[in-house]
């Protein structure tokens, strides 16, 4: 028996427990980093939308002006999905420049 282990996608440490399952019966995992700010995640996401790759590429199309409903048919994902990641990183990056200050 072989135990792979499972690095956690922000901060890539292997230190990660199982935490449950989500709703769709996929494993969640726990990173106990303490540096870490993720709590936990899925190693394999059933929808696009989650994948940090994706939310990378959200933040690109706006810089460029693409707009919301280009991005979603573009990426196939929902254009709330846009919305949302659009919120959460520029609300992130006030309150990085807060602390800075």
């Amino acid at each position: 028996m072989v135990l792979e282990p499972v690095p956690c996608p922000t901060c890539g440490s292997t230190d990660v427990v199982k935490h449950g399952q989500s709703e769709t019966g996929k494993q969640r995992y726990k990173c106990r980093n303490r540096e870490c700010n993720r709590r936990t995640f899925i190693r394999d996401y059933a929808y696009r939308g989650y994948l940090p790759d994706v939310k990378q590429q959200i933040a690109d199309m706006a810089v460029n002006g693409s707009g919301i409903r280009d991005t979603a048919r573009v990426l196939r994902i929902s254009p709330t999905t846009v919305i949302e990641a659009l919120k959460k990183r520029s609300s992130s990056a006030i309150d990085q420049s807060s602390s800075v200050s």
